[in-house]
């Protein structure tokens, strides 16, 4: 079987790519498949798809989001804040980081990393978006502190600017999305179907 690669796009703030990550890196573990995390700028990419940040929609939608957020929680026995201390948040500087720790330390460190602040919103009540906390995050995971300033340069952002065009061009519209053999799945709750793909 050839290796695979899952192409993972997301937003650090978001409650459905943490209850998806642990899964995907088991499933990536069990199919020898290689992951790509790519953060992604959801600022650029709603407005192109017709979404909406989570205070501009609907009442009837944000009332049905708590409510799918606690049944996801119980199904799949995860601890999860259903309106958390720190939230809504900036994902920008947590993505970035994220993407320093891809270019200084790879690909498993940087979804490692992912993993800690997706966690640190909504089962620890993290402030993902506070210097301090992301450099804590760092150590942590065993990265230097100095990740955190890395992540403000230029080239960092053009990393980041770049991911996001790409998502764009693949047509994703939320996260997470996972894009395999140019394939793309929408949703944690499609994971299913990415390990479908992946056994072909």
């Amino acid at each position: 079987m050839t290796q695979k690669t899952i192409e993972y796009y997301l937003a650090p703030q978001s409650p459905w790519t943490y209850f998806g990550h642990a899964r995907l890196v088991a499933l990536a573990k069990k199919y020898n498949a290689t992951i790509k995390i790519k953060p992604m700028d959801l600022g650029k990419i709603f407005p192109l798809s017709g979404g909406l940040p989570l205070p501009k929609r609907a009442p009837q939608r944000q009332s049905y989001r708590l409510t799918e957020l606690a049944r996801f929680r119980d199904h799949l026995q995860m601890p999860l804040h259903v309106q958390p201390q720190y939230f809504p948040v900036a994902g920008d500087p947590a993505a970035r980081v994220i993407t320093t720790v891809r270019e200084a330390d790879g690909q498993t460190a940087a979804v490692t990393f992912a993993g800690k602040v997706l966690a640190g919103v909504w089962a620890e009540e993290r402030n993902i978006a506070d210097v301090d906390t992301l450099k804590i995050m760092l150590a942590e995971c065993g990265l230097p502190a100095s990740r955190y300033d890395e992540s403000l340069t230029d080239a960092v952002q053009a990393h980041y600017d770049a991911d996001t065009q790409s998502a764009i061009d693949l047509q994703v519209f939320g996260s997470p999305s996972y894009v395999v053999d140019g394939e793309l799945f929408w949703g944690q709750d499609r994971l299913e179907f990415v390990e479908q793909k992946l056994q072909k």
